[in-house]
């Protein structure tokens, strides 16, 4: 299904198939399509790895400010465009702990997750999971958890992501993280990583919701917003992504500038998951 030229052995890491039918029902990309769909993330994936790049950063969140903005469909497909690289391997770590929802949209087998590594202590290799994807590996959620905030901040968390960063270089890791304003959980993982993409949703996420949200992240690198479920083309905004940032832009294909307002809906902004509910 995906073809690329660099061949990975996985020899510890246990493998699967994705199912194509169940990829189409749940709008995840294959990576290699020239859709506009797959055009979008494929563009999302040349602003994302830029920025990492030039920073030498290696560890990417991925939150929203409210639940069923979209963020994990965006997590899932920003790696797996990342992944299609030659030159680039990806993780992609469900680290929602309330609501772990990557292995449901992959179809992976029922196995142990991130909570079984904290808590159980079971081991790393048991845990990761290649779906069949060159250079793409999922590190699944595991059972939900009530004191995932606690979990999240643990030593042994920490002690995790430092292990995932360091283990291979090349290897950019993706974190798919809950929500901002719902729990601490984002918060007390932000430490752990370099950069964040925020995803909001036209018609839902408002202008106060985006701010403080974006003050949450606080010293946390915003690399841009991804804009979710609208009628035109997606795409990241990056020209105003920064720690200080006061409202953020959301750019339009044709280079419009849109400054949200507070209290407002989001109105128009670019297509990501136009269909996905």
């Amino acid at each position: 299904m995906f073809q690329s030229e660099k061949k990975i052995v996985y020899s510890s890491t246990r493998s699967c198939r994705l199912l194509p039918h169940a990829m189409g029902e749940k709008r995840i990309i294959n990576g290699t399509g020239n859709d506009a769909y797959t055009m979008a993330f494929k563009m999302l994936r040349t602003q994302v790895l830029q920025r990492m790049r030039a920073n030498r950063w290696n560890a990417l969140a991925v939150t929203s400010a409210s639940a069923g903005e979209g963020k994990t469909l965006v997590a899932i497909n920003t790696a797996m465009s990342m992944a299609a690289e030659i030159e680039q391997t990806v993780l992609l770590v469900d680290a929602d702990m309330r609501a772990p929802a990557v292995r449901d949209y992959l179809s992976l087998p029922p196995g142990p997750g991130l909570s079984e590594y904290l808590i159980d202590g079971v081991a790393l290799e048991k845990i990761l999971i290649n779906p069949g994807v060159n250079g793409f590996v999922v590190l699944p959620g595991g059972r939900a958890l009530q004191n995932s905030a606690e979990m999240l901040s643990s030593r042994r968390m920490s002690e995790l992501v430092q292990e995932l960063k360091m283990r291979y270089p090349e290897r950019l890791v993706v974190f798919d993280l809950p929500p901002l304003l719902s729990t601490a959980d984002a918060l007390a993982f932000s430490p752990f990583v370099d950069a964040a993409l925020l995803v909001v949703e036209e018609g839902v996420t408002v202008g106060d919701d985006i701010e403080r949200a974006v003050q949450m992240l606080g010293g946390t690198h915003l690399l841009g917003t991804v804009l979710n479920k609208s009628r035109s083309t997606a795409h990241i905004d990056t020209s105003n992504a920064h720690r200080d940032i006061v409202r953020p832009k959301v750019v339009t294909v044709n280079g419009d500038v849109i400054n949200e307002i507070p209290g407002r809906k989001i109105g128009r902004v670019s297509r990501l998951m136009r269909r996905f509910k």
